[in-house]
């Protein structure tokens, strides 16, 4: 294993204070816990929070600031922060508003974000993600996971949180986003765990997996590696099939890199998908393409398909300034 570190157990804690350092006129550590806070936050607005494992930056901290997240938790690698982490941001966060937890659906996570909701003893309502297509349920989730279709629940919500909705309203808003949202992912190579310090499955030069989850649990099948226009003919079918006659009108396409896929090829990837997209009667209206929901040194991507309509589409245009997403500010 080579990677760019100190200690294996001090991974974490050392990446978060060079992003919030690195970050300081958007995000700060949280004074009572390791969490990432929104340096200024308004009083009375429904404080969002989310957090999960690291090691998929920059999920969920880069996307804290205006326009998106008020606080994330980090846990370790791969693992869920504690309810006390979870509880902390949350306290931190609120000012007077609420507290909406968005949460992907991995069994640790779920579980742990519903006892710091006990624990608190406050009006904290939660969003699910579960966008994935590729299994009904995996080594980590009951039912389908939540993967990048988080980024695009953060991104709508947060906006219309800005605009000083009320709690329920952004509830029911974050459960009608991910409803109309759906990812599938593939893995050329898996990724190294640093704890582990080896890769965390094997895989042939000359094969791919189908459906693979971001922390390299094993999807629908695998198979020998194909050329990018039938891995996108590939992921297409699965969305739409997925989706069925909602799989028509305006989208978002967002194609995601899980962290060593060069740009070149998302580039290439996106392209391939929406020419395949279009004629399914999907119009991509917005995309985005990058590293943003990642599983540590994977080669790989995913790609995510969200229905909008006109009110979805206006709050995804809405400002946004955090580390990893900026426009309209």
């Amino acid at each position: 294993m080579k990677k760019l570190i100190n200690a294996v157990d001090d991974v974490v804690t050392e990446s978060l204070a060079g992003f919030c350092a690195a970050h300081s006129d958007i995000v700060r550590i949280g004074e009572q816990a390791p969490f990432v806070q929104r340096r200024r936050l308004t009083k009375g607005k429904v404080a969002l929070v989310s957090g999960g494992g690291s090691g998929h930056e920059p999920l969920h901290g880069g996307f804290v600031g205006q326009g998106m997240l008020d606080a994330a938790c980090p846990g370790q690698v791969f693992t869920s922060p504690t309810p006390d982490l979870i509880l902390a941001a949350a306290e931190a966060a609120d000012t007077g508003g609420g507290v909406l937890f968005i949460v992907k659906n991995y069994e640790g996570d779920v579980m742990n974000f519903d006892m710091a909701r006990e624990m608190s003893g406050k009006s904290i309502a939660t969003v699910v993600t579960d966008d994935d297509v590729a299994v009904e349920a995996s080594t980590f989730s009951t039912g389908r996971r939540g993967v990048a279709g988080t980024l695009i629940v953060e991104k709508i919500v947060g906006a219309a949180a800005e605009e000083g909705r009320d709690l329920a309203s952004l509830k029911a808003l974050g459960d009608r986003v991910n409803a109309a949202t759906r990812s599938i992912g593939i893995a050329l190579t898996s990724c190294t765990v640093p704890a582990a310090g080896k890769p965390t499955f094997d895989i042939a030069e000359d094969e791919m997996e189908i459906g693979v989850g971001i922390h390299g649990e094993p999807g629908r099948r695998r198979v020998k590696l194909k050329p990018a226009a039938e891995i996108a003919a590939d992921m297409v079918h699965a969305i739409t099939a997925d989706l069925g006659e909602r799989a028509r009108g305006e989208a978002i396409l967002l194609i995601n890199g899980f962290g060593a896929t060069p740009l070149s090829e998302l580039y290439l990837m996106y392209d391939a998908v929406r020419q395949r997209l279009e004629p399914a009667g999907l119009i991509v209206a917005r995309s985005l393409v990058g590293n943003f929901v990642t599983s540590l040194d994977m080669a790989g991507c995913s790609t995510t398909v969200s229905i909008l309509d006109d009110e979805m589409k206006r709050l995804w245009d809405a400002p946004v300034h955090t580390p990893a997403l900026r426009w309209g500010m």
